[in-house]
């Protein structure tokens, strides 16, 4: 029996040899177990601190994830510096990222302790999915578990983070279209845009719907009209969920109904389409808007990520070894 077991390991092995060409290594919950068994700790430990000292770096942290897993899948590309000296240009300065991104001192802080605890091992992908998790947990939402072994592109693309993130001024069939290339479904899509019941955005992006924009609460609009002049006043920040600004509930749901999205593209997921009846549940439901909302982000977590040999565990996040 041990033999024919062994027999037919070493078939498999080959088999995968054969289908993918190696042998690479699969996330798991317990990637770290042994290797370095305080890194969930050291995370946590550090979104805590920098939550509690700026609630809005929750929102920030999670929106890193996002922006890092759609362009070319979970693999810290996001986390690359500009060089000059090597020519090449990162996915910072895409125009969606641009003076826009934040937190990354949070995430340098996070892997310098986990460099002291155990040198080389944990990833700057990893650190940035759990850190997303965390951080939603910290305020209050849902939690989930995060599969773990993601390693670092030594590359990033600045052309992609400019055609591959959705944009605050897309309407519905765009923002489906996006989501659906990166092979969500309509009701996930719907469930990640909820994200947006924490943190804030620049008048600049929705100055045109609180000045132009039909499908808007009135009395909404003016109150918003306060900080974000008609003209002028661009980086001036508004939350993205007026019901409760820093919390992740489901609130931003509740507002979408009563017309109160800041965002074009948020009141575009209610304007009489086809999602407006799964706004209107996570409106009513928040207990299933958490489950879908932490099973989409495990989905998320898991796009065209690299094991095995694949890239590398960079030492510093901001540069490939």
């Amino acid at each position: 029996m041990a033999f024919r077991s062994h027999y037919f390991n070493l078939c498999c092995f080959f088999a995968m040899i054969i289908l993918f060409g190696s042998c690479s290594a699969q996330l798991s919950s317990y990637y770290y177990a042994k290797t370095c068994p305080k890194a969930l700790y050291i995370i946590k430990t550090a979104v805590l601190g920098a939550v509690a000292k700026e609630s809005r770096m929750g929102a920030s942290l999670l929106r890193l994830h996002f922006h890092d897993c759609f362009v070319n899948g979970c693999d810290a590309s996001v986390l690359l510096d500009d060089d000059d000296a090597s020519n090449f240009t990162g996915e910072k300065s895409a125009a969606p990222n641009a003076n826009s991104l934040r937190g990354f001192e949070v995430i340098d802080s996070i892997k310098s302790k986990l460099e002291a605890a155990c040198p080389g091992v944990v990833s700057c992908a990893d650190i940035l999915a759990v850190a997303a998790r965390d951080s939603v947990a910290t305020l209050g939402g849902p939690t989930w578990t995060v599969e773990l072994g993601r390693r670092d592109s030594t590359t990033a693309s600045f052309s992609n983070a400019n055609t591959d993130l959705a944009s605050p001024l897309m309407n519905l069939d765009e923002l489906i279209s996006v989501f659906s290339k990166k092979g969500f479904t309509e009701k996930e899509m719907v469930a990640l845009s909820g994200s947006h019941t924490t943190g804030k955005a620049r008048c600049l992006l929705f100055r045109n719907r609180i000045y132009n924009e039909t499908n808007i609460d009135s009395e909404f609009a003016k109150s918003i009209q306060s900080n974000c002049p008609s003209s002028g006043g661009g980086d001036n920040l508004s939350p993205l969920d007026d019901g409760s600004p820093v919390i992740f509930d489901n609130s931003y749901f509740k507002n979408l109904v009563n017309n109160k999205g800041l965002l074009h593209s948020d009141q575009a997921l209610f304007n009489g389409g086809s999602m407006d009846s799964q706004v209107a549940t996570y409106s009513e439901n928040p207990i299933t808007f958490y489950v879908d909302f932490a099973n989409a982000m495990v989905k998320m977590g898991n796009l065209s990520v690299l094991t095995g040999t694949d890239g590398e565990i960079r030492t510093n996040c901001r540069k490939v070894n």
